[in-house]
């Protein structure tokens, strides 16, 4: 019985040291690691070809402040060639009308890249930067209009800078709702081809819902009988440009 006694007596200590230096590896392995957070500003390059189109009779002297369009054009007119950004669109219509009230900026995206990308969209962003410092710009009247690539890319920027653009008017485009409700108090006039077969009429319809869904201000365009240009009627309508004319930031 001493002798029995005598190992037990020995053998429990053991067993509490051993379990109490687990237990201390165990909390200096959580100590050994703590939680951080890393955040820093990282400088970006970015640029961007484009044509500017100011107004008959436009004068940076004078007091007067001129509304800006901003146009994206599609898939088809990317590269290196601003000639090409003339085919369709805002561009077109000034080549043949004196008489656009608007400051037009029509950018051109280059050949293996999108209007969505987060480089493209941060571009754009910093080319209005530059335009409203520049020119005449009534910031309370920044239009954003595209078409195809251009239209997904309106989408986007809306969403990305929402306090931005006093009116957006996407084209047979399309893109997340995610974030729409960030632009559900932009005035908003969508249109489509029903019988487009290169942008389906739901990107828009998806888009259009969601943002009535937010309680969004939208109206849909649907031309019964028009495939992928859905463009050329749309920017060849002069109540497109009535409309525009009276969205405002200020506008109660």
């Amino acid at each position: 019985m001493n002798i029995l006694s005598s190992v037990i007596s020995i053998t429990l200590p053991l067993c509490l040291i051993v379990g109490a230096y687990a237990n201390d590896e165990a909390n200096t392995s959580i100590s050994k690691q703590q939680a951080q957070k890393f955040e820093t500003q990282i400088t970006m390059t970015v640029g961007l070809n484009y044509l500017l189109y100011l107004p008959k009779g436009y004068n940076s002297d004078k007091k007067e402040k001129y509304p800006l369009i901003l146009f994206l054009h599609g898939a088809g007119e990317r590269g290196d060639d601003l000639n090409r950004v003339k085919v369709h669109g805002i561009p077109k219509i000034v080549e043949q009308k004196d008489d656009f009230p608007f400051i037009a900026v029509s950018p051109q995206c280059s050949a293996n890249s999108w209007w969505t990308s987060e480089q493209e969209l941060i571009a754009l962003n910093a080319l209005l930067n530059k335009i409203v410092v520049k020119y005449a710009v009534d910031r309370n009247r920044i239009y954003l209009t595209g078409l195809s690539m251009g239209g997904y890319g309106t989408w986007a920027l809306a969403m990305k800078y929402p306090k931005r653009f006093a009116a957006i008017v996407p084209i047979c485009g399309g893109g997340d709702p995610k974030n729409i409700s960030a632009i559900k108090n932009i005035p908003t006039w969508v249109f489509h081809g029903a019988k487009d077969s290169t942008v389906k009429l739901e990107e828009s319809e998806k888009m259009v819902n969601a943002l009535k869904e937010c309680g969004g201000n939208v109206q849909f365009t649907v031309y019964p009988e028009a495939d992928h240009d859905s463009w050329t009627a749309t920017y060849d309508n002069p109540e497109l440009y009535k409309w525009l004319l009276q969205q405002s930031k200020t506008k109660k």
